[in-house]
């Protein structure tokens, strides 16, 4: 075989190997973000149990709500820590 034919399907493989590694680059990125939602939503929701278990001892009480379950879903810790702000607050 002569030498450029060899060139070329080093260079279809290469640029292969580079496809696969973007496709799988972009399935995996939503799911990174997924991940970390359901793991805001686990360490918020504990949170939320936690607090309303021990809220008898420090007035503080969170219902457990639609809008409660959003603000702790996406922003996790730091959202149950704006409730019970919220909660002290109003």
């Amino acid at each position: 075989m002569p030498m450029e034919y060899e060139i070329g399907i080093l260079l279809a493989y290469g640029f292969g190997i580079v496809l696969l590694y973007l496709a799988g680059y972009l399935l995996l990125a939503p799911l990174r973000f997924v991940g970390k939602c359901i793991l805001n939503s686990l360490l918020g929701g504990l949170a939320l149990v936690i607090i309303n278990f021990l809220g008898d001892f420090i007035s503080v009480h969170i219902p457990l709500n639609l809008i409660t379950a959003i603000i702790t879903g996406f922003l996790g810790i730091p959202g149950v820590i704006f409730l019970v702000i919220i909660d002290k607050i109003f």
